[in-house]
This record gives structure tokens, C-alpha cells and sequence, in this order.
């Protein structure tokens, strides 16, 4: 999930610098909700690691 939410990043930085703002804006969007997705999952897998542990 971190992949495609970097592959979206550079997708909005190529679109940014050719001026097609739409696509930019669209692509960061997706990027940014990728990576929060991935935040949630890695920290809710840490904690059941952790609880496994004990």
C-alpha cells in the first residue's frame, strides 16, 4: 500500500510540473488517503504484535 501511495505521489509531482492541476490535486488526494490507510494498518498490526506477545 506504501508503493502505491508513492507511485501516486510522483504521479501527482509529474502532473503538477507539466500544469495539469487536475490530475495533480486527484492523484495527491489518492496518495495522501493511501497513506493514512497504511498508518492505520501498521499501527494496528503493531499493537496485535504486541498483544500476541504477552
Amino acid at each position: 500500500m506504501l508503493y502505491w501511495a508513492l507511485i501516486f505521489f510522483i504521479v501527482a509531482i509529474v502532473a503538477g510540473i507539466f500544469g495539469f492541476g487536475g490530475v495533480a490535486s486527484a492523484s495527491a488526494g489518492i496518495a495522501q488517503i493511501l497513506f493514512f490507510i497504511f498508518l492505520v494498518v501498521f499501527v494496528v498490526s503493531l499493537i496485535m504484535g504486541l498483544v500476541r506477545r504477552r
